[in-house]
């Protein structure tokens, strides 16, 4: 049988203890010179005197801020949400009814228009009328904003 040659054990070199970095001297920060100053400019007394003090033109008035337009209707509810891929405006109906079939305008910031309803819906379902503090879905035919006021147009 062979013999197995002992190794002695090798021990593990020791890390040195970390230590701080040494203090470098920092160099002393001269502070700058502000930049000179531009002269001010003034006019010679020949030519302050030969300056002419015209009265100002008077401006035509102004118009009047547009008015803005009455409420095409009667206001039954606000936009609470939108969906724009399928075009979708979730609403909440704050009083009244809403049929399929009725004529609604809705009035924002950046959206004016009217539509007819062609659809709506509660939870998925489709449903023919929604009363009042309902949350409902309704295609539109733009995009609306949150917040967006829905008018119901009386004909």
């Amino acid at each position: 049988m062979a013999t197995r040659k002992k190794t002695k054990a090798r021990t593990k070199r020791r890390k040195a203890p970390a230590r701080r970095p040494a203090l470098r001297s920092k160099a002393i920060k001269r502070a700058r010179k502000p930049a000179p100053k531009a002269a001010v400019r003034r006019a010679s007394p020949k030519a302050a005197k030969r300056k002419v003090i015209r009265p100002r033109a008077l401006k035509p008035p102004q118009p009047a801020a547009p008015a803005e337009r009455p409420a095409p209707g009667a206001r039954i509810g606000v936009v609470t949400h939108f969906y724009g891929e399928p075009s979708v405006a979730i609403m909440k109906l704050e009083t009244g009814t809403l049929r399929v079939g009725d004529t609604i305008h809705i009035r924002g910031h950046t959206s004016d228009f009217s539509q007819q309803v062609a659809s709506l819906q509660i939870e998925h379902a489709p449903v023919n009328e929604v009363g009042p503090d309902d949350d409902f879905g309704v295609k539109v035919v733009q995009p609306v904003r949150e917040h967006d006021v829905v008018y119901k147009v009386i004909s």
